[in-house]
């Protein structure tokens, strides 16, 4: 009875993972519709892209169910499937990359073409796609667990994303949105504090990166350059203290830099003699 049971639980298994399965390549499917439409550039293209991105993070979710469904009915995990989840949440930064570029610490005026195509799409659509990738971001990294060899991997995807955060925000309205009578204010404030919190934690994440795994003065750059338009934001926005006190932060950072570099060149010199 007991072998029974436990083939049919295998059973029921296989045959909810084929239903997945064809979840999948319908949503790949949407996917090739969606390139190829926005590939034809017609005037609710801005719209379409957003529905890619969000088909890329739909994408990842299923692939994270399977996952799931793997741990708890084999006992294993599916390495393919969660492997999958993550190119499809890159693919998706990719997707916004693409839209509004992937400009780290950069002047409104470097992105505004690529932004300007954006204003079909509301302060609200924006605010939304981003959630639902930060969200899937989260889950992802909890699939994968604190003890995953992709632990710092997930710094670069984090970099990015809080870079398209940034670089998808509506800053040619800016004041307008985010006066209290208009509509879009909510959206545009929970964004704009959501850019803030992305871009410091970024930062900060790739000087861990940088002290405790690589060692690598491209990792402390990045930090200082997510801490850097981070304070552009400050700057934008007139929030002097807030700017001022970033700065300190800024220049505590870069000294530390500046002495790594010195002490490298050093130990090269000593290694050469």
């Amino acid at each position: 009875m007991a072998k029974l049971t436990e083939n049919t639980g295998e059973d029921q298994y296989v045959t909810k993972i084929n239903e997945y399965k064809l979840v999948i390549n319908n949503i790949l499917k949407a996917e090739a519709k969606l390139v190829s439409e926005i590939a034809q550039e017609s005037p609710d293209m801005p719209l379409k892209q957003f529905d890619l991105v969000e088909t890329r993070l739909n994408l990842a979710s299923y692939y994270m169910i399977l996952t799931g469904m793997a741990r708890s009915v084999l006992k294993k995990d599916n390495q393919g499937t969660l492997d999958e989840a993550r190119k499809s949440i890159n693919k998706s930064i990719a997707y916004l990359e693409d839209m509004v570029s992937s400009y780290v610490d950069a002047l409104f005026a470097e992105y505004e073409d690529k932004l300007a195509l954006l204003e079909p799409v509301s302060p609200e659509r924006r605010y939304k796609v981003i959630r639902k990738l930060g969200l899937t971001i989260r889950l992802l990294e909890n699939t994968y667990g604190d003890n995953s060899k992709w632990k710092w991997s997930f710094v670069d995807m984090e970099g990015r994303f809080a870079t398209v955060t940034k670089n998808i925000f509506d800053v040619k309205n800016m004041v307008a949105h985010t006066d209290p009578r208009s509509p879009h204010y909510e959206a545009a404030v929970y964004h704009l504090q959501l850019i803030k919190r992305l871009l410091l934690q970024a930062g900060e994440r790739y000087r861990e990166r940088y002290e405790l795994s690589t060692a690598s003065i491209d990792d402390f750059r990045m930090g200082l350059n997510h801490l850097n338009a981070l304070r552009r934001i400050h700057i934008l926005l007139g929030e002097s203290p807030e700017s001022e006190m970033l700065k300190k932060k800024i220049d505590s950072w870069s000294a530390k830099l500046e002495a790594d570099l010195r002490r490298k060149e050093e130990e090269a010199q000593e290694a050469s003699e």
